[in-house]
């Protein structure tokens, strides 16, 4: 059995074809250009007494220069209810990714789980972020 295709038919759907894998493409490269956030890739936690943890987090920022910088990260609640905040004051641009700690968070009982964010200094907290269980919670 042979499949006769229409010319006409061909001549149209390949030029739309092209346009999206370009439309795609171009924003895709745009997405990668605007990263405005540094990202959380990992997050490690130990209990240090009643209701108080230790964070080592791990982060990448797509700028790292003395001019812009991730400055910071902060663990939270889910509900946004902040607990602990790192500053970070310099660059990490030699380190990529780094990790940092914070010791001495305390956290209420009744919270099981907590979400760690970085901070731009040009555009504040966003990015990927991090959701982590509490031991012994």
């Amino acid at each position: 059995m042979s499949c006769r295709v229409d010319r006409g038919v061909e001549r149209r759907i390949v030029p739309i074809l092209l346009l999206a894998f370009l439309g795609v493409l171009i924003s895709l490269t745009v997405q990668a250009a605007e990263q405005h956030f540094p990202n959380v890739l990992a997050a490690k936690v130990q209990a240090h007494g009643i209701n108080t943890f230790n964070f080592a987090v791990t982060i990448a920022s797509p700028y790292d220069t003395p001019q812009r910088y991730a400055d910071g990260y902060r663990v939270m609640n889910r509900d946004g209810t902040v607990y602990g905040v790192r500053k970070l004051r310099h660059d990490h641009a030699s380190e990529q990714p780094f990790t940092r700690g914070l010791r001495g968070v305390t956290i209420p009982l009744g919270v099981r789980k907590v979400v760690i964010q970085a901070r731009d200094q040009k555009y504040g907290y966003g990015g990927k972020t991090v959701q982590i269980t509490l031991p012994g919670r």
